[in-house]
């Protein structure tokens, strides 16, 4: 049976994280918090990245909390590009994009856990709403993140891409195969047209000119297109997340109540993101 990753290893493995987000290019003033926290890990010893065993890390009730912490070190750390001179490390300008999407859908589903459980915060698979039952060949529908509170279901897929819109013949339009996806979810889930699954695409916003900020009505679902500023404080992308669960689920108000103190969400942004 293979040995189980213990906390002083995951202590670690999160020293050699930050040693390395510190060589990245980052805003002068995280970096001087990032050697501030460095003194936290002084009786930590640091450890090489090929004696990193990820297979071996189990999660349970008392350590939970390390997992999406975890699950950062495994993205950033597999973008490392390692110098043939021994003990230096360099770590690449940019996560591909497809870890930044993997890294941004789990930051949203994370926040929605910790801060409102009681939306019940997961990724769920759609049954296909067919009427002679047969299904062979048809892909599966599994979302990025489903809210659901109330008899009612908001239904977010995360969007992580350079550009938020796609153009053709310069003219501006919502990537389409995103927009077709979100509606296919809402309207399989919505299979007896109640009109209470609603669906978002939330695309992280970009220097674009032109982003997409719309709310249209399709047969009887809500359907959003909006964007998520990560370029503000914590705080700041906290209530855009706010506004989500506000305006559909007409929840109102917007607890600051440990915001500023959310380190595990907190740290994906400021050093992931």
């Amino acid at each position: 049976m293979a040995k189980k990753m213990s906390c002083l290893s995951r202590w670690k493995v999160i020293k050699f994280e930050v040693q390395c987000v510190r060589q990245k290019t980052v805003k002068q003033d995280r970096k001087v918090l990032l050697k501030k926290n460095l003194i936290l890990f002084e009786n930590v010893d640091m450890i090489e990245p090929d004696q990193i065993r990820w297979d071996r890390i189990r999660y349970q009730r008392n350590n939970q909390s390390y997992r999406m912490l975890m699950n950062i070190c495994y993205l950033v750390l597999g973008s490392l590009l390692l110098s043939t001179d021994k003990g230096e490390t360099k770590l690449a300008v940019f996560l591909d994009e497809r870890s930044m999407h993997s890294l941004y859908e789990k930051f949203i589903l994370e926040y929605f856990r910790y801060h409102h459980p009681e939306y019940k915060a997961n990724p769920d698979t759609i049954p296909w709403n067919i009427d002679d039952g047969m299904i062979d060949f048809l892909p599966g529908m599994v979302t990025d993140i489903t809210l659901k509170s109330a008899g009612k279901v908001l239904i977010i897929d995360a969007k992580y891409y350079g550009n938020t819109m796609q153009t053709q013949y310069d003219v501006n339009s919502i990537h389409s195969g995103n927009l077709y996806q979100i509606f296919a979810y809402v309207k399989n889930l919505d299979r007896n047209q109640t009109g209470n699954v609603a669906g978002m695409l939330r695309y992280a916003k970009t220097q674009e000119q032109i982003t997409p900020n719309n709310k249209y009505s399709m047969d009887g679902n809500t359907i959003w297109v909006r964007t998520l500023d990560l370029n503000l404080p914590f705080p700041q992308i906290a209530e855009q997340l706010e506004k989500i669960a506000g305006d559909y689920f007409g929840s109102g108000k917007f607890d600051r109540t440990g915001i500023g103190t959310d380190r595990r969400c907190k740290g994906i942004i400021e050093y992931g993101i």
